[in-house]
């Protein structure tokens, strides 16, 4: 199913399963590559997409973060998105994997945050908004926009969804997590039900597009020491943590929600009848079709049977109704909330879709992020740290400098040294006849090979950590 944000032109081309082939590029036949790429050719493909920011020093607990994307599905599904709350003093960074098309992926990364700023306001804060009607949210490096009548629509929602919280509003502890299932949860039902108007107009056409497709989503949001990561569905978010011994560790915050997690397996089956034990799951899918458990949009898991006859069948035909399909419904995007109160340790978060993790494990993706940031120090000139530094310290200096220079990086950006690693990686390296395969692969059959992968790297400030009060 696709979506085009930028004209109005629609397209219903039924629902797309995503199906995952972790197949190695031996398996790739000679005749499917049509030439070898250089590797500087390699090196365009990896970095085109690939973006960093760095903030004042001793701003905060966030130094810097830095982002990058490789596609595989044409047009991409996966999307991505960074944003300063202007209201409150927290940042939020999220990637999201879209499935059945682009459309719920990207319109929940332009929506998701504004449900998430509004959902941590008090009630004066509220009251505030709503009569002035401000940004609530800065948005760093976007890379598409939304068609008007969507932007009009989804204003208007999010609008209804602020005086909900006015009306709810008590005196009683504010809970992070309760905020951010709020969020998440008022977000997915506003998609349902603008998937249900019934002007017969181009927007109908749109909200249904962004309904029937579905995105996982991945959100941390950070403010002074205080981590929270909100995920639905199968990315990761990943806390690189340096030890005192001189070794890393990779804390996995979030479970994966999908068939190779027990307990989400179990949760799916308890909330139906016994007599669907059987097919609830099937395949390792959702009712055999989806692979994810939790997730955004997806209405074919959502809506009532009735609501599917009425609305979908006559667009989509029969088969648009899932099979078994009883006692709906079957899908939920409410998110997995955690907790971390970040220590001096903690150095950096990864949060990936799953083309990544298809891969690689947690702490090979750490690993390879921490040898990074000992290798980048080589690509910028040395500058000593501080004034009438001692001879022995200088020369300690430089004998580490010397030592860096062994893992001397090839990319300036981690998240593009980790898509490189990932698909050309082996036991002796990063090979780029591999590599040259799986960027060169036709786009109809790119998608068996890898998929659309997505990382942010998030990098925090060790010594506001050390003296976060300071």
């Amino acid at each position: 199913m696709s979506i085009n944000f930028y004209t109005n032109n629609v397209c219903l081309l039924g629902i797309k399963n995503i199906f995952k082939f972790k197949l190695h590029s031996k398996y790739i036949h000679r005749s499917v590559v049509a030439r070898k790429i250089t590797p500087q050719e390699v090196t365009a493909i990896l970095s085109s997409k690939e973006h960093i920011y760095e903030f004042e020093p001793n701003l905060g607990s966030v130094k810097a973060y830095e982002t990058n994307q490789l596609e595989s599905n044409a047009p991409i599904e996966d999307a991505r998105a960074e944003a300063k709350c202007l209201l409150t003093s927290g940042m939020l960074f999220g990637v999201f994997d879209g499935h059945g098309g682009a459309s719920c992926s990207h319109v929940i990364t332009k929506r998701l945050f504004d449900y998430i700023c509004v959902s941590l306001l008090p009630k004066p804060l509220l009251l505030e908004y709503l009569e002035s009607g401000n940004q609530l949210v800065e948005m760093r490096n976007e890379t598409f926009d939304l068609v008007a009548e969507l932007k009009t629509l989804y204003a208007q929602s999010l609008k209804s969804y602020v005086l909900k919280l006015i009306n709810e509003r008590q005196e009683h502890q504010f809970k992070m997590k309760d905020a951010l299932e709020k969020a998440f949860l008022q977000l997915d039902e506003d998609i349902m039900s603008e998937a249900r108007l019934n002007t017969n107009s181009e927007v109908d056409n749109l909200t249904l597009n962004v309904g029937l497709s579905g995105s996982v989503a991945c959100v941390a949001h950070i403010d002074g020491p205080h981590l929270h990561v909100a995920s639905t569905g199968d990315c990761l978010a990943v806390v690189g943590v340096y030890t005192d011994d001189d070794t890393w560790i990779a804390k996995v915050m979030v479970e994966e929600h999908n068939t190779d997690n027990l307990n989400e397996l179990h949760r799916v089956i308890s909330e139906h009848p016994s007599n669907e034990k059987d097919t609830v799951i099937k395949y390792e899918r959702l009712l055999g079709q989806l692979a994810p458990l939790r997730a955004f949009g997806d209405l074919r898991y959502k809506w009532s049977r009735e609501m599917l006859l009425e609305h979908i069948v006559p667009k989509l035909g029969e088969n648009a109704i899932p099979p078994f399909y009883y006692t709906p419904p079957y899908l939920t995007a409410k998110p997995q909330v955690v907790h971390h109160h970040l220590q001096p340790r903690d150095k950096f978060l990864i949060l990936a879709t799953d083309g990544l993790w298809d891969f690689m494990s947690p702490l090979q993706v750490v690993r390879l992020v921490g040898e990074h940031m000992s290798g980048k120090v080589t690509l910028t000139p040395l500058k000593l740290p501080r004034k009438n530094m001692k001879l022995s310290e200088i020369n300690n200096l430089l004998l580490q400098r010397r030592d860096s220079l062994k893992r001397k990086p090839v990319d300036a950006n981690a998240c593009t040294h980790l898509i490189r690693n990932a698909l050309g990686g082996s036991e002796y390296g990063v090979e780029h006849a591999k590599l040259s395969q799986l960027l060169n692969l036709p786009k109809n059959i790119s998608r068996s090979f890898r998929d659309d992968i997505t990382i942010t790297i998030v990098y925090f400030n060790t010594e506001y950590l050390r003296h976060p009060q300071a």
